[in-house]
């Protein structure tokens, strides 16, 4: 029984961690692997909670699906500031690189 609340609580931990590193991450690859990550987490949370349903969903859409589609978005945008850079247009600056400015 103890193993069991260790590994709920560890759990919590790492979930919490989980989120607040893809909440505060200024790389946005890393933001995304961690946000499926997350997902996948909270998964074997449902789990635990004895929901597999839920926990089949939330793997599925939570942390398949929605890490695809955010993948090939920020594929998408990786290439567009490549087509902007190539045609001698400066790309648009972050905000880290505003608040370096000034």
């Amino acid at each position: 029984m103890m193993i069991v609340e260790w590994f709920d609580a560890t759990l919590v931990i790492i979930l919490l961690a989980c989120a607040w590193l893809a909440l505060t991450t200024p790389n946005l690859l890393r933001a995304v692997m961690l946000f499926i990550a997350f997902g996948l987490l909270v998964a074997l949370a449902w789990v635990r909670l004895q929901a597999p349903d839920v926990a089949l969903a939330e793997a599925a859409v939570g942390s398949g699906l929605t890490g695809a589609l955010l993948l090939s978005t920020l594929s998408a945008m990786q290439r567009a500031a490549q087509k902007r850079r190539a045609q001698g247009e400066a790309a648009p600056k972050s905000t880290k690189e505003e608040s370096d400015a000034n």
